[in-house]
């Protein structure tokens, strides 16, 4: 009886040769890494698709075999400083392959690394324009930050170089300053880093004892290492958080958005260090002017005061009665001690006293408008 059917194995036999006929070329293809895996044999294989809207419209497994992954692997590391990695976009020079057992998949020839970079700084400028049409780029720099940050939230990975470097800077200040730090552990760096930094800042935000700043650490890297601090998610908790944040992320000549987006940027974790050493040294520098003013404008008054004492004492001794007599001069005094101003209240007979510099003398008016005396020379 004569066959009415082919085979599996048969009638894919022929859509291999169809696609190998058709496809006889190598084309530069245009995707987005799905999921990337190394095998132990060298081997690498990839998941590529294509999306728009949120929508995956194609999909396709793709191999980079080792005799070619080994040396691609190392220009592109070397071109970018990272690896290939999910959601990453990437221009690939392929071969379309058929195999009865596997079906259809891409053979991975050449990888443009400059097109993945361009990628990224393109969607690095589409975050920042969305961002800035929703109002977030500013946010932050609204909110006031205390003039002594003292309680700080740090967001690192523990066993970071830059957050050692960080608390050792700050730990062992020149002024003996202390800080009050807190570490809230966070990857850093890959595919995951963005939604575990937005955890450790939810975290700081609901914290029992409210911080004065959070920290974002995260010492130099590849541009691949430091893509993660250009996601949107990751900017818009920062925009939106109520607390103000400080990033020293990579090195002084690279900025992302999350850079954009803080209160405040600056270079390395050493240096954000030092922004808080040198707050309290200026208040620090600042009490010790007023100090200083105080008492400059105390001695001052001291000294004034001390020059209008010695006036009216100078005053009070030329007032002395003592200093007048010593002059020639006498005075008349009644027996109670009462300045006798008049010759005229001394009835004949009313005792006084004359009070001379060296001594005293007592008499008694004799009678008439013309008044004699007796007198009794007495000690002073």
């Amino acid at each position: 009886m004569e066959r009415d059917y082919i085979d599996l194995s048969e009638l894919l036999a022929m859509v291999r040769e169809e696609l190998e006929a058709a496809f006889p070329e190598r084309f530069w293809v245009r995707a987005e890494i799905a999921s990337v895996q190394t095998k132990a044999n060298g081997h690498c294989y990839l998941e590529l698709v294509q999306q728009e809207d949120g929508r995956t419209v194609a999909k396709v497994k793709a191999n980079i075999w080792r005799s070619r992954y080994a040396p691609l692997r190392a220009y592109f590391r070397e071109a970018t400083g990272g690896e290939l990695a999910v959601g990453m976009e990437v221009l690939l020079r392929v071969q379309v392959t058929f195999s009865e057992a596997y079906g259809f998949s891409l053979n991975v020839e050449e990888i443009e690394p400059r097109f993945t970079l361009g990628a990224a700084e393109m969607q690095r400028r589409k975050t920042l324009e969305r961002l800035e049409a929703e109002g977030l780029l500013d946010r932050q720099k609204e909110l006031e930050c205390a003039l002594l940050p003292y309680r700080l939230a740090v967001i690192s990975a523990r066993d970071a170089a830059g957050y050692g470097d960080f608390r050792r800077h700050l730990e062992d200040n020149a002024y003996g300053f202390v800080f009050e730090t807190e570490l809230f552990e966070a990857t850093m760096q890959g595919q995951e880093a963005p939604a575990s930094i937005c955890d450790a800042i939810a975290c700081v935000e609901c914290a029992e004892r409210p911080f004065d700043a959070i920290l974002l650490l995260r010492g130099g890297g590849s541009p691949l290492d430091l893509a993660c601090f250009d996601d949107y998610g990751l900017a818009f908790a920062i925009a939106n958080c109520p607390v103000p944040v400080y990033t020293a992320i990579g090195h002084e000549r690279d900025t992302h958005v999350a850079d954009v987006v803080a209160y405040a940027r600056v270079k390395t974790p050493t240096a954000l260090a030092d922004l808080f050493i040198d707050a309290f040294a200026a208040e620090d520098e600042r009490i010790s002017s007023f100090g200083t003013r105080l008492r400059t404008a105390f001695l001052a008054r001291l000294s004034a005061m001390e020059s209008r004492l010695d006036a009216m004492h100078e005053r009070i001794r030329r007032a002395d009665p003592r200093n007048v007599l010593s002059r020639g001069y006498a005075l008349v005094t009644d027996a109670r001690g009462v300045v006798v101003k008049s010759a005229g209240v001394l009835l004949p007979g009313t005792k006084f006293k004359v009070l001379f510099a060296d001594g005293t003398v007592s008499a008694s008016a004799e009678g008439g408008a013309e008044i004699g005396f007796s007198a009794n020379l007495s000690e002073k």
